[in-house]
């Protein structure tokens, strides 16, 4: 499926929101995801299918100082 993450193409094998988070090995605690445009909580992302050219923005916090 080609999806657009972060702004950039990416050609990869996904159904739903949390698989692209696992994809990327990323903490889901620590992520926030957009769909086109809508934040989608953690709690619903196994229920937000995907199809072919969305657009998916993930943000991950960092600790730092």
């Amino acid at each position: 499926m080609r999806l657009i993450i972060n702004g950039e193409e990416h050609l990869i094998s996904v159904t739903n929101l949390a698989d692209v988070v696992a994809h990327f090995e990323l903490e889901p605690h620590l992520v926030v995801t957009e769909v086109d445009g809508t934040i989608i909580e953690r709690s619903n992302w196994e229920q937000t299918n995907l199809t072919d050219g969305m657009k998916i923005e993930l943000v991950q916090f960092v600790g730092g100082g």
